[in-house]
């Protein structure tokens, strides 16, 4: 999540240029999840090891601003997934089965007369248009990359080097039979697409294990464990107790007895001795790496806890503590640990406390501190990005991972570093999350990142990228040309700013972080793009070049709305920052929000007339009356998080929004102008919604997107049918319509952008 645009950005926000208590992602995760259930959020505080100042305000209860800092003792304790994290899981996942349930049933048939046969009637499908990976993604270094989105686990068959699967943070299981030339998805349908291990049974490659929830950002979506037997083309759901909304680390299967398998999640280490049908807690608290000795979990399991590292002699049915010579005291914001498969005596922790990283390798009985670290590593997101891996047969060379990845090499008692993912021209995308070696050769080493899966064959000396295909890339937020629907931009997570031009490969037009964006639908050459925060660029040539529209900084959501129409540009934020310019100066409107509230939605009626919605579930009406905006309050639909507005195109009095915060009504529709509302959610899924669109052509018909789903009405919601058909069940995170070509177009968290004929 970081870019090495942030310090610029600061810059011209005038702050200071540090980065944020557990780096911009966490500030991310809070808002994410505090749109869905502010609860959520107690289980990040209740786990990390984070000081107040990272307690970003909005979306927090009191509780967890207030609660106290995690402490060895309270990092141990059994922990249990959280009633709000169980609860949403399971509503997710039920609906997923549903639309699974409707996407089963047959099209419909027209009645055949005996004069003339019709041809049947085909089911209308989405259809992936990528990203199929996005040429000149950024890097730190000099050069560009392709990229796709973030990957979290790889794994490579130990039968068959060619053979590889990759789990995505939001974009599911996806395998390559060529060494990552071509990629096929194998999970689409599976309750949840959010991967956080994946792992083969080293005597039996035809078994392959995963652990749905990914701990590094999605736990909130975790379904269970997922298992195949035929190498991971295809899986089925081998066991939900007790991993519904529980995150995963790392999956290992026992060589020695490969019926037992062991895991490292955001509840702390489950065991399983059925092949993953009933699971155990064996130990509480936040356990992110377990490392197996080749002979056994019964000759010794490693595994790495909030509190420290552990050590077993027993597969895992109890643990001692390890000690560590120089080890601070406290709570580990990070903690990996991983062993020398040719010697397994060799071993290594890495660490990070307080901002601080630790290094420590073992060799026989002995643990010895290592004092010198890579130069200039990076640690300030270890809690988001962070690995060490040893060499499977070489003691003396490990790599080590943060925002950026390293190889250490010992020589004698002196280790030398390199910086083997930002190097010049020979770099890849940053913030490391995991790295697998191929095995039948030490040498070549996969690197997984928030950019995709990159390959080296010379130990990171040179880079790959594998991400033709891989249609994983996380879109925020989608805007689109009113001439032709195969022109599109899309915010993305980490991957900046990118284009659809017709083609499923697509173009980076903007660096950095992709927030919100807009199109003049007056003049669409002339576009916008923001990173997050208050920030803005206009191009004027369809991204070839940008300009910095140099807003106000003022506090809004990470991600905050923006809307275009015409030259009338707006900023949601603690005031409306808008312009009737297309650019400088900016006018800061007052809005009168309450503490903690600030715009989540925003909708152009006009170029005079703006709809606001809240993270409180406030609706707000801004009229420009030829010298001045006025403020309007209208009625409420529900005090929850307001995630899209619509106005209906034929009546500029209709308006539609959807709810993304759980616990009642998820879509609302006034046909008044926000006087009153009407709670239209009967029938639709007590999960996050989180776009809406009215049919231009049929006022009565309307789209809107859940957390997993499309749903249609074509009665003005008194009722709502799966409008899912080909659609995975991914994130869908937002909605447009062109008028034009008659298309819906969806764009999904980690599985890109779709398209339907409608």
């Amino acid at each position: 999540m970081r870019s090495k645009l942030d310090p610029k950005l600061n810059r011209q926000k005038t702050r200071k240029a540090t980065p944020p208590p557990g780096g911009k992602v966490l500030q991310r995760l809070f808002t994410y999840l505090g749109r869905r259930n502010p609860a959520l959020n107690d289980d990040v505080v209740a786990r990390l090891a984070l000081p107040k100042a990272a307690r970003q305000k909005f979306g927090l209860t009191k509780r967890a601003l207030h609660a106290k800092a995690v402490t060895v003792a309270s990092a141990r304790k059994p922990r249990k997934a959280s009633r709000a994290a169980k609860s949403l899981a399971a509503t997710i996942t039920k609906a997923a089965k549903s639309l699974g349930k409707s996407k089963k049933k047959s099209a419909p048939r027209r009645r055949v007369s005996a004069r003339a046969a019709l041809p049947p009637v085909l089911p209308v499908v989405w259809t992936s248009i990528g990203p199929n990976g996005v040429p000149n993604g950024q890097t730190y270094g000099t050069n560009r990359v392709d990229v796709s989105g973030r990957v979290g686990a790889i794994a490579v068959d130990p039968g068959d080097p060619k053979h590889i699967l990759v789990g995505a943070a939001g974009g599911g299981i996806w395998e390559s039979t060529d060494t990552g030339a071509t990629w096929a998805p194998r999970t689409d349908q599976l309750p949840s697409l959010a991967i956080g291990a994946v792992t083969f049974d080293p005597t039996n490659p035809s078994r392959v294990y995963a652990g749905s929830g990914e701990g590094n950002f999605y736990f909130n979506l975790g379904a269970g464990v997922y298992k195949s037997t035929n190498g991971g083309t295809t899986w089925t759901v081998a066991a939900v107790v007790p991993f519904l909304g529980v995150g995963f680390y790392d999956l290992v299967v026992d060589r020695q007895n490969p019926a037992t398998l062991y895991a490292a999640t955001t509840n702390g280490f489950f065991k399983s001795t059925n092949s993953g049908a009933t699971w155990s807690q064996k130990r509480g608290g936040q356990c992110w790496d377990i490392s197996v000795h080749p002979n056994g979990g019964t000759v010794e399991l490693l595994a790495a806890f909030a509190d420290g590292v552990f050590a077993s002699s027993n597969g895992g049915n109890t643990f001692s503590p390890v000690s560590l010579p120089g080890m601070p005291g406290g709570v580990w914001t990070r903690l990996a640990v991983d062993r020398v498969a040719s010697s397994p005596d060799v071993a290594y922790v890495f660490g990070c406390m307080n901002s601080v990283a630790f290094l420590w390798r073992r060799s026989g009985a002995t643990w010895t501190k290592i004092t010198t670290l890579p130069a200039g590593m990076n640690v300030t997101q270890a809690w988001y990005d962070w690995y060490v891996m040893a060499t499977p047969n070489n003691p003396s060379v490990v790599f080590l991972g943060a925002i950026d990845g390293y190889r250490g090499t010992l020589s004698g008692s002196t280790w030398t570093w390199k910086d083997i993912t930002t190097q010049g021209n020979n770099s890849i995308h940053p913030d490391q999350h995991c790295l697998t070696f191929s095995p039948n050769n030490s040498s070549v080493i996969y690197a997984g990142c928030d950019g995709g899966i990159f390959r080296s064959g010379n130990s990171g000396a040179t880079w790959a990228a594998l991400n033709k295909g891989l249609a994983i890339t996380e879109l925020e937020y989608l805007a689109g040309d009113p001439t032709t629907w195969k022109w599109l931009m899309a915010g993305t997570q980490d991957n900046g700013t990118v284009a659809f031009v017709g083609t499923p490969v697509w173009n980076h037009i903007a660096d950095g972080d992709g927030g919100d964006c807009g199109v003049n639908q007056l003049s669409p050459n002339t576009i916008y793009h923001s990173y997050y925060d208050v920030s803005l660029e206009r191009s004027t040539n369809k991204g070839a070049t940008w300009t910095n529209m140099s807003p106000p900084n003022l506090s809004s959501l990470f991600y905050p709305p923006v809307e275009v129409f015409g030259s009338t540009v707006a900023i949601g934020a603690t005031s409306l920052i808008v312009t009737r310019t297309g650019g400088p100066p900016w006018k800061q409107v007052p809005l009168g929000l309450a503490a903690n509230e600030l715009p989540s939605a925003m909708r152009d009626v006009d170029a005079n007339t703006i709809v606001i919605g809240t993270t409180k579930g406030n609706v707000l009406l801004m009229k420009w009356n030829g010298t001045t905006w006025t403020k309007t309050t209208l009625a409420s639909p529900t005090p929850r998080y307001i995630s899209c507005i619509a106005v209906d195109p034929s009546n500029p009095t209709r308006f539609w929004v959807t709810i993304s915060q759980v616990g009642g009504g998820v879509v609302y529709r006034s046909d008044n102008g926000g006087s009153s509302w009407v709670n239209c959610s009967t029938g639709l899924a007590p999960i996050p919604f989180n776009a809406v669109v009215v049919d231009p052509a049929d006022f009565k018909r309307v789209w809107v997107a859940a957390d997993v789903g499309v749903y249609q009405t074509l009665n003005l919601g008194t009722v709502w049918l799966p409008f899912s058909l080909g659609l995975p069940n991914a994130m869908a995170a937002d909605l447009i319509i062109h008028k034009q070509d008659r298309m819906l177009i969806c764009g999904t968290r980690n599985r890109g952008a779709w398209a339907i004929k409608v």
